[in-house]
C-alpha cells in the first residue's frame, strides 16, 4: 500500500548521512528534531483503548497510523517513524504477565496473579504468546506496507527489573533484592536472555525495511540502537545496581551498535558514573521527572554526560535548546524540541540555533 509522506528519498539520504556522522563524533552541531501533526487526526484516537489490544486487525491499526504519518511534517533531523506503543515494558506481557488496558490514564499495566515463592518463578521465551505475536505481526505488517518510506521502531520491551516487578510487584521485589538475591540474579538473567531474543527477532523484520532502527525516543541509527531503561533502579543502591542491573545492560549493549540509556529522575544520578564506564553504551537520555527543573537547568549533569564520552538526548523547549547550545555547545546532543511550530517558524528556529551554536566555537 502506498503512503504519501511529507518526506522524500533525498530527506532520507540526509538523515542517514547526518546521523551516521553524529554517532561517529564527526558532527559539530546537535541533532535537532521537530515534528508537527494535526491533533484532531491522531490525538483523538485512544491508543490504549481495548479494541487496539488484540481484536482490531493489523491493517486497521496501520490505517490509523498512516493517517498521522501522512499528515505530519518533519523538521531538522526528524524522520517518519512507526512506533506501536503497547505500554512501558511489554516484555512482561511477552513472558506471561496479565496486560490491562487503562484508557482513562492513557497507559497499559501489567501484573501476575500467581504469587508463588520466587524460586518457583521461571520466565522464558514463548513464541506462541499472544502479545508477542501481536507486536511481531504489527511490526511485520508495517515493514511490508511501508518498506523504506518509514522507519519501523522496536516496541518498548522494558528493563529487566521493571519486567520482574510486574511479576513480583514493586514492593515485593524490594524485599527480594535484599532477601533472595541469587533468585533475583537468576530471573534477571532469564529476562535478559528473552529480551535479547525479542530484540533480535524484531530486528530481523525491521532491517528488511532498510531504514535503520529507532524506538520510542527520538534517536535513530542506521544500525542497531535501543533506549534501554531500569526505572526500578531509582530505588536501589549503586551496589545493587552493579549486581542486578549492570550485567543486563552490558549484555544488551553488546548486541547493539548504538545503545542508549533512559536516565529517568534525580534518584538515578547515583548510577551515572557506572553508566559512563560502560564501553558499549553510546548515549544517555536525561529526563528530570515531574516537579523538577527543566532539562536545560541541569548544566553540570549534561556536561558530565558529554565530557564522559557519551551522547546526550533531551526533550526541551525551543528556548531550552538555545540555552544548552549557548552554555555547553551542541556537539553530542540530540535535542527533541517539543514546541509545535509552523514550517516557516521551524526553519527560522533552526537558523537561530545554528548561529548560536557556531558562536560557541
Amino acid at each position: 500500500m502506498s503512503i504519501n509522506l511529507n518526506f522524500t528519498d533525498e530527506d532520507w539520504q540526509r538523515i542517514e548521512r547526518d546521523w551516521t556522522a553524529w554517532w561517529a563524533g564527526e558532527l559539530d552541531r546537535p541533532m535537532v528534531m521537530m515534528e508537527t501533526f494535526n491533533p484532531l487526526i491522531f490525538g483523538s484516537k485512544k491508543i490504549f483503548s481495548k479494541d487496539w489490544m488484540l481484536e482490531k486487525p493489523v491493517d486497521e491499526v496501520l490505517d490509523i497510523f498512516q493517517e498521522r504519518l501522512e499528515d505530519a511534517h518533519y523538521f531538522g533531523d526528524a524522520w517518519p517513524k512507526f512506533f506501536y506503543n503497547h505500554g512501558p515494558g511489554m516484555g512482561a506481557g511477552f513472558l506471561g504477565a496479565n496486560v490491562h488496558s487503562m484508557p482513562e490514564q492513557n497507559t497499559i499495566w501489567f501484573d501476575f496473579e500467581e504469587q508463588a515463592p520466587i524460586e518457583k518463578l521461571h520466565l522464558t521465551y514463548d513464541p506462541d504468546n499472544i502479545w508477542w505475536q501481536r507486536i511481531y505481526n504489527l511490526t511485520k505488517g508495517a515493514v511490508e506496507r511501508w518498506g523504506d518510506k518509514v522507519a519501523v521502531a522496536h516496541t518498548d520491551i522494558g528493563g529487566n527489573l521493571d519486567i520482574l516487578a510486574s511479576f513480583r510487584t514493586t514492593n515485593q521485589l524490594l524485599y527480594d533484592v535484599c532477601d533472595s538475591q541469587e533468585e533475583v540474579v537468576r530471573l534477571s538473567n532469564e529476562i535478559t536472555a528473552a529480551w535479547i531474543r525479542y530484540y533480535n527477532e524484531l530486528y530481523d523484520v525491521i532491517k528488511q525495511g532498510g531504514r535503520g532502527t529507532s524506538n520510542w525516543a527520538a534517536v535513530w541509527s542506521p544500525q542497531r540502537t535501543y533506549m534501554t531503561q531500569s526505572d526500578f533502579c531509582y530505588m536501589i543502591s549503586p551496589e545493587m545496581f552493579e549486581k542486578f542491573v549492570a550485567p543486563d545492560l552490558e549484555a544488551c549493549y553488546e548486541i547493539m551498535d548504538h545503545g542508549f540509556y533512559h536516565l529517568d529522575g534525580k534518584g538515578q544520578i547515583i548510577h551515572l558514573d557506572r553508566l559512563l564506564e560502560m564501553e558499549n553504551l553510546a548515549g544517555i537520555q536525561w529526563i528530570p521527572g515531574a516537579g523538577q527543573p527543566l532539562p536545560e537547568e541541569w548544566t553540570d549533569l549534561l556536561k558530565r554526560i558529554i565530557e564522559g564520552g557519551k551522547r546526550c538526548q533531551v526533550y526541551v523547549t525551543a528556548e531550552g535548546a538555545r540555552k544548552i547550545v549557548r552554555e555547553i555547545g551542541g556537539k553530542g546532543f540530540a535535542l527533541y524540541v517539543i514546541n509545535r511550530m509552523k514550517p516557516e517558524e521551524a526553519a527560522d528556529f533552526l537558523k537561530v540555533l545554528a548561529a548560536e551554536d557556531i558562536s560557541q566555537h
